[in-house]
């Protein structure tokens, strides 16, 4: 190397790869930021007025196309400024030039243009992704002619391998990554369960159905509209239900639903009205006092059954099936229970065995009716749902047959052992991780 080949020559070449090095550093640090930023958060700065913000989420609504522009500008500078990088080492070393700008032009790459913006933007994505979106965005706009060729040429490609995108995945990706970065603050400490649990429960309410949560008819207090009236008022106050379905002859055949403050006022009528006397009581007809039953099918999700609720202004129904039988009742205590946990008052009956403990061995005693998700969130395990809503119904539908007593099985990662079995029903489990 000579004092000649240091002319301005040589140093026009050498500032335009330092500039061209810039630039492929502001796009690889625009990509890492318009990527690993929170759209979420972008939305906060926008509403606040930030005009970048506003930028960013533009160009991040379409992420092929950004991605696209990025990814042509920098491999542009890139190579542009890897054949300056050649063409001033060739003619500084003669052969040996080629070999010496690989490496350099790799290391000042890998550094600058690479490792250091993107380090800088994954630390401050937000405030990266602000900064640099109004340019993008003209970058965007300028490079869209030949982004769309490249995005048509991907996408022919991509049909002759059997790929096909789909323009909804985004907007149901969403819904995963709430579930996501709320469970993985949980595992890390910044949420705490209870709140994880409501979050989660409240999130889970559309994809939900109303045969999951609702109380079972096997369990459901009715009243016999033939019943004397003294009866009737008797067990209405033994009652810890303000409402109750009022039938006749059948369970099946459902009349109405009988509140505890309408009867009441029936019997105030009776009793302390023209003509009343403790004897009228006599004359009392249920029926008249019940209300219209209302119907709802077991396959209506949580999130649209809570809805027309508050439309109805009423907060009691009844599940039936495709064939019109009654399967159960749901509430909308029932409902607001799966987000905020078990909801009690002074007239709720309090239940002396929980329907999970803890043995001294470890193992755990499960009621058989509880369900797979209550007891996911007591012991944050994974059962999976989808087959069976109760434990019971888990063993049974794994085991394909109604085990007997003292019958273990293992899957999902448990040891299941049937406790206890009344006829068809198996009303308690032992249980413990394998």
């Amino acid at each position: 190397m000579d004092s000649t080949s240091l002319d301005s020559a040589f140093w026009l070449t050498a500032f335009g790869i330092g500039c061209l090095l810039v630039m492929s550093a502001f796009f690889s640090g625009s990509e890492t930021a318009l990527t690993a930023s929170s759209r979420a958060k972008l939305k906060t700065l926008a509403d606040k007025g930030s005009g970048g913000a506003n930028s960013a989420m533009v160009v991040t609504e379409d992420s092929e196309r950004m991605i696209g522009a990025i990814l042509l500008g920098n491999n542009v500078v890139n190579i542009l400024s890897a054949s300056l990088a050649t063409a001033l080492f060739t003619r500084l070393f003669g052969d040996s030039g080629v070999a010496l700008a690989t490496m350099v032009m790799t290391v000042l790459v890998l550094i600058f243009g690479e490792v250091l913006p993107k380090t800088v933007s994954i630390t401050f994505p937000e405030a990266v992704a602000v900064k640099v979106a109004p340019v993008i965005r003209l970058l965007i706009l300028v490079f869209a002619p030949i982004v769309s060729v490249v995005r048509a040429l991907v996408r022919v490609i991509l049909r002759v391998f059997g790929v096909k995108a789909d323009p909804e995945a985004k907007l149901l990706a969403m819904r995963e990554e709430i579930v996501g970065a709320i469970s993985l603050g949980h595992s890390e400490g910044a949420v705490e369960k209870e709140d994880r649990d409501r979050l989660l429960g409240a999130l889970d309410l559309g994809h939900r159905t109303v045969d999951e949560i609702m109380r079972h008819r096997r369990h459901i207090e009715m009243l016999d509209a033939d019943l004397s009236p003294d009866e009737i008022i008797t067990k209405v106050l033994a009652s810890p239900h303000t409402r109750l379905p009022l039938f006749r002859d059948d369970e099946e055949n459902i009349l109405g639903v009988v509140h505890a403050k309408d009867l009441l006022r029936e019997v105030d009528r009776l009793v302390r009205g023209e003509d009343g006397s403790v004897q009228s009581i006599k004359d009392l007809d249920i029926v008249k006092v019940a209300m219209k039953p209302y119907f709802i099918p077991e396959t209506t999700t949580l999130d649209e059954q809570m809805r027309e609720f508050l439309k109805r202004r009423t907060h009691f129904a009844l599940v039936v099936d495709e064939y019109g039988s009654l399967q159960g009742l749901i509430t909308l205590e029932d409902i607001l229970e799966e987000i905020v946990g078990e909801i009690t008052d002074e007239f709720d009956v309090v239940q002396k065995e929980s329907g999970l403990k803890r043995a001294e061995n470890g193992d755990f005693l499960v009621e058989g009716q509880m369900t797979i998700r209550d007891l996911n969130r007591a012991t944050d395990w994974n059962l999976p749902d989808d087959e069976a809503n109760t434990i019971a119904g888990l063993v049974i539908h794994e085991a394909q047959m109604i085990p007997n007593e003292g019958q273990a099985f293992s899957f999902h990662g448990f040891r299941f052992e049937v406790v206890q079995r009344r006829e068809n029903r198996i009303t308690k489990l032992k249980m413990r991780p394998l």
